[in-house]
């Protein structure tokens, strides 16, 4: 790789609460070009896993960068990293048009990338009305937009198709082909399986904050198997 660090680099992370281990031992890398699915039941530990690669958490032990750096000492993070949370933060009296000029004020993003991101998220024709008026889908793609401000070169999403309606999840699907066939990098937090099988190009599956499988998207459909029947294999809670 010509000595260029990945795009993202986890090496045993492990965070623990009270004793009590949420993310064990965890180590994966991220390339450019490149869709990764990070799966888990509930409690599995993965939006732990993404608020420690976003500063957000600090580890018990072990690393997480994005490009070769921990978020905190990214030099200019949203042209770097756009994230999108469950939990978005929106002033409900705000348009948004003007939640996103506040995001990129305070990022020193000109306003012009105020209305492109607008626009690759359809949404410019909603953008003057108040936040507390769109749909839950809409709230996703104002959240989308606000990732995309700084042009970033990874984007963590997390439940992203939540509240998209079928349309908007073909939307979604085909625009992260694009942002990774242009050298983006995605990392994917689903539980909806069957849409995670179309969009992504590789899986990552943790259980009881453990790496229990990386693999292609495509060794998951040898020997007639599916990513569902693979999930549940190797996420099953064995009863004592």
């Amino acid at each position: 790789m010509n000595g260029t660090p990945p795009v993202v680099a986890v090496e045993g992370l492990t965070k623990r609460y009270d004793g009590q281990a949420v993310v064990e031992d965890l180590t994966f890398h991220l390339d450019r070009g490149q869709i990764t699915g990070f799966l888990g039941p509930n409690g599995a530990g993965k939006s732990t896993t993404l608020r420690l690669l976003l500063g957000l958490a600090s580890p018990s032990s072990g690393t997480a960068r994005v490009l070769g750096k921990p978020y905190a000492d990214l030099g200019d993070p949203a042209r770097t990293v756009g994230a999108v949370l469950e939990s978005n933060d929106f002033h409900p009296a705000r348009s948004g048009r003007d939640h996103l000029r506040v995001l990129a004020l305070a990022s020193g993003i000109g306003r012009a990338r105020v209305d492109e991101a607008l626009e690759t998220v359809e949404l410019t024709a909603a953008s003057s009305r108040a936040v507390r008026t769109y749909s839950l889908g809409m709230r996703q793609r104002l959240g989308l937009a606000a990732a995309l401000l700084g042009n970033p070169e990874l984007l963590v999403l997390d439940e992203p198709i939540n509240g998209l309606d079928p349309a908007g999840v073909h939307w979604l699907r085909a625009f992260l082909r694009s942002y990774a066939d242009q050298g983006g990098t995605v990392l994917v937090s689903s539980h909806v399986l069957a849409e995670v099988a179309q969009t992504v190009d590789r899986a990552l599956i943790i259980s009881r904050g453990r790496l229990v499988a990386d693999r292609p998207i495509s060794d998951f459909a040898q020997d007639g198997q599916t990513l569902e029947t693979a999930y549940l294999a190797l996420t099953a809670v064995v009863a004592p």
